[in-house]
């Protein structure tokens, strides 16, 4: 398996990793300067791969690279912030 590339579809708002058919996901919403990533999915059966650390360190550095004021809803981004 290649290392799956990180697509940044900006329209809705999510970064996407594309798998066999299926989509990891990191969804956030924008407000002003801020920016909420509120909800990480990785389909059960590309679980336990680092699919979604890989999603929100590649949102977090674009985010940064934007000067987003960071925050996370999403306890698994919660973690990154720390």
């Amino acid at each position: 398996m290649t290392a799956p590339l990180i697509q940044h579809q900006a329209e809705q708002q999510r970064f996407v990793l594309q798998l066999d058919g299926a989509e990891a996901v990191l969804d956030y919403s924008l407000s002003g300067n801020c920016i909420n990533f509120h909800h990480t999915f990785v389909p059960p059966a590309f679980r336990g791969k680092g699919l979604a650390e890989k999603l929100v360190r590649h949102g977090l550095a674009w985010a940064k690279s934007q000067q987003y004021q960071l925050s996370a809803s999403c306890w698994y981004v919660q973690k990154f912030l720390r």
